[in-house]
């Protein structure tokens, strides 16, 4: 791969040591206590010369701003977390704060989402060391509190104004397996509380009561069977995302399935609890169900439809609900058509469109009016026992992060 003058060369041995550094610090979530680690990242801003500034509503969950200004007039914006889920090192052959074996990192955070983070920072520091000016301004937003869908994070930096990009690319990691794609949608949500009522009476003489918990299943099981057979009405535009979403998931789960994903709501039913004893009949019982949706869809038009539902079953009501709507941005905007090209480039593979199967931070920024998407090689070990992230993988994430300005300037010409 020939290297342009005007973009920096990534050294793949300081990338490996800036994650190494990154895992080091615990910063499990919960509790999330990343004052510590953030403070090194301010410092290591400030050594290059930056400009920089702490954003936080929770001292012990800052955030970090750095920007490098660049030739142009738009603002290209790198954002990555510093918090991890838990850990239990026991259950670890390896030391989840940080330990190489050959050509893999490990540690919690590796593949989700330090390591990338690294090559993000790397990123900055290839710029100025070099003393190549970018041909747009280049900000950081390095964020505490993502692991928990928490405001102290993304929730706080946006409030406060101090964020001004055009684009935004995120580091989560979205390849593995030898499957690469660049994230460009999320799915909308709708989580709900469901209470039943019934008549309680003793276990030995069940019809003398009203089972709630047999009253909640029966709503429940028609939910999950209605929703499901209803046919999503998808956007235009976002046909050509479902399509290339397919055919990414399309190895893991089967055709149907990764169709289904997203041309129809899915279900979950993830807690239900009811009853004080094996001998008496329950007079109440709740659930929790999470129903996901396709991006652009209205969320309120399904909600409806549970509404709906529910009607046959009286005893059965909506405690609580509540729900976010699907984003996405067209496979041509510039930033797709950047962070796509470029990592094709250094993959020399196909890149992949696609849907997220969730929804994250991405979405904020998206509600904001920051176009964004997510990228990063990387591992499936996000979240488990010996997560790692290969020296490969930050080798690349490094190069596709150094020369994302470049194709990002060019796609908006």
């Amino acid at each position: 791969m020939s290297q342009d003058p005007q973009i920096p060369t990534p050294s793949t041995e300081r990338t490996v040591e800036l994650a190494t550094d990154l895992l080091a610090a615990d910063t499990r979530n919960p509790p999330g206590e990343t004052q510590a680690l953030a403070e090194r990242i301010e410092t290591f801003f400030r050594d290059l010369g930056l400009r920089t500034d702490v954003v936080a509503t929770d001292p012990a969950k800052p955030n970090v701003l750095a920007t490098i200004p660049g030739t142009g007039d738009r603002t290209l914006l790198y954002n990555g977390h510093l918090d991890t889920v838990p850990f239990d090192a026991d259950e670890w052959r390896f030391d989840p704060l940080g330990e190489r074996d050959g050509d893999r990192l490990y540690g919690r955070g590796a593949t989700d989402m330090k390591g990338p983070l690294a090559a993000m920072l790397h990123a900055a520091e290839a710029f100025v060391e070099s003393g190549v000016d970018p041909p747009v301004d280049l900000a950081f937003a390095v964020v505490s509190d993502e692991e928990t869908g928490g405001k102290a994070g993304v929730e706080t930096v946006l409030g406060s104004g101090a964020v001004d990009a055009d684009a935004c690319v995120i580091g989560e990691t979205t390849c593995s397996e030898g499957r690469y794609s660049v994230t460009v949608a999320d799915r909308g949500s709708i989580w709900l509380t469901l209470e039943a009522e019934g008549r309680a009476a003793h276990g030995s003489r069940p019809m003398l009561g009203e089972n709630a918990i047999d009253r909640l299943w029966a709503a429940i099981e028609a939910i999950r069977t209605r929703l499901p057979a209803r046919e999503l009405p998808i956007p235009a535009d976002f046909g050509p995302i479902l399509e290339e979403s397919r055919a990414y998931y399309e190895p893991s789960m089967g055709g149907t399935a990764a169709r289904e994903l997203f041309e129809r709501p899915t279900v979950n039913l993830g807690t239900i609890e009811g009853g004080d004893s094996v001998n008496t009949v329950p007079s109440t019982a709740g659930a929790r169900l999470d129903v996901r949706l396709t991006a652009g869809v209205e969320t309120s038009e399904i909600l409806s439809d549970i509404r709906a539902c529910l009607a046959d079953y009286p005893a059965v009501s909506i405690a609580d609900a509540s729900w976010s709507v699907g984003t996405y941005e067209p496979i041509d905007c510039p930033i797709v058509e950047a962070v796509t090209a470029t990592a094709h480039e250094v993959v020399d593979a196909p890149v992949h469109r696609r849907s997220a199967t969730g929804g994250g931070d991405a979405k904020k920024f998206r509600n904001a009016g920051i176009s964004t998407v997510e990228f990063a090689v990387g591992t499936d070990t996000v979240h488990a026992a010996d997560e790692y992230v290969t020296v490969e993988a930050l080798s690349r994430n490094a190069e596709v992060f150094t020369r994302l300005p470049a194709a990002w300037a060019a796609s908006l010409e």
